[in-house]
Parts: C-alpha cells; structure tokens; sequence
C-alpha cells in the first residue's frame, strides 16, 4: 500500500477542513434512549454483523443505530461528491438517506444487501435532488435534461467495484487495534500526510519506531483485507 493511496476513501476519518460532519437527524434516530458509549462498547458494536445491527435497530437500540451508521456514513457521503455534489449538499443527502434507513429496516429482508441498497437510494437521491434544485425552465433545456438522465442510470459496474472496495478498506481499518487506526490514517489518508514525527509526537511514540509500527498495522491491514476477499 502506498501513502495516500487517492483510489480509496478515508475511512471513518476526521473531515478535512470545511467539510461538515455527516450528521444524524433527530427524525432518523430510533425511539428508546441510549445509554452511555463507552469506547469498548462502540468497538464491540461496530464488531456486529449487519444482520445483528438491523435486528438491535428494530428494537429500538440508538446504539446500534450510531454504530450502523459509523460504519456506512462514508459509503453514503461519497456517492454524492463522486457524482459532483459540493460538501454541504451531500450532508444534506445523508441526512436523507438516514431518514430513508431507518423507514426501510423493519422491511430489509437481507440485512447482508445492505450496502447495495445503500448505494442504490443514495445515487436515486442524488438524481432526485438535481431535479428538484433545478427549475422548471431549466430543466426543460437539453443540456440539463441530459445531464439529469444520466444521473438515473445505474452505477457502471467499475464505480460499483470501487465503492465496495472503498467500503472493504473502511471495514478492516475499523477493526484494527486503534493506534494501528491512527497510524494508519495519519500516514495514508490525510493530505498532506503527516511526518513521521508529528505522527510519533501525537501517539506518544519515538520517531524511529514508526516503520517499525507500520509495518507491523499494515502487514494486520492486509490479513484483515484477505479475511474478507479483498481483490
């Protein structure tokens, strides 16, 4: 793996600067309050298959409900800005499908087709969206019209491969021990990445034990990728 490898999302990262953190809206929260996260306890969520995630969102956990959408909101966010949306806008579309989410799971009868379904909503609510932002007149020109049909179409084969991956790579980060997370995400999906003694000067380590470190998270980053049939 190289540094800041640019065919693959970040994932569950820190926004750049600008950027709004996809939030949840209060009307896609389930009903039953949450008790305290601890870390611990996030972790061993995010662990869940999403057949467990979905069964605990239907009875109303909130915890299961954050930790689903940790482990999609950047599978979500990215199809609207790989479609040319700005940064503001695809908050507001996650905000959508999160709403949409939480209306479907008592009706998804293949938790496993979870991720396609999410793609699949939010690219139909990214096509929805350009129609209702553009007017009327507008709408009737060529060019917009044009535009606005292809936004329909179905993903090509080779963005949905992408996405998939994407989502892989963000699925077997998260399961790394956290400094690996860290150190990971610091050398390969910040731009610019961070030296390396910034990157030891903030995990409290010495400098030169850091490609040592990363050697170590990268060599559990590809066990990890290989456990779930990453190409």
């Amino acid at each position: 793996m190289k540094r800041r490898e640019g065919g693959l999302a970040p994932p569950a990262r820190r926004p750049d600067a600008g950027e709004p953190e996809p939030s949840t809206p209060s009307s896609a929260r389930p009903n039953r309050s949450p008790a305290e996260r601890s870390p611990v306890t996030a972790r061993r969520e995010l662990s869940w298959p999403d057949t467990r995630l979905v069964r605990e969102c239907r009875n109303g956990n909130e915890a299961a409900w954050a930790a689903l959408l940790d482990k999609y909101k950047n599978l979500i966010f990215s199809i609207p800005i790989k479609r040319g949306f700005s940064r503001e806008e695809a908050a507001d579309l996650f905000q959508r499908v999160c709403v949409l989410l939480l209306a479907e799971l008592p009706h998804l009868r293949e938790p496993k087709a979870l991720p396609m379904w999410l793609i699949r909503v939010t690219s139909r609510e990214c096509a929805r969206w350009r129609r209702q932002e553009y007017p009327v007149s507008a709408r009737e020109t060529v060019d917009v019209e044009t535009a606005a049909l292809a936004d329909e179409k179905p993903l090509a084969d080779e963005l949905l491969a992408r996405l998939k991956d994407e989502q892989t790579l963000r699925e077997a980060v998260q399961s790394l021990p956290p400094r690996c997370r860290e150190l990971i995400a610091m050398l390969f999906f910040e731009t610019p990445a961070r030296p390396y003694q910034e990157v030891a000067s903030q995990l409290g380590l010495a400098a030169g034990s850091i490609g040592f470190i990363r050697g170590r998270c990268l060599t559990r980053l590809r066990r990890e990728l290989e456990k779930k049939g990453f190409p």
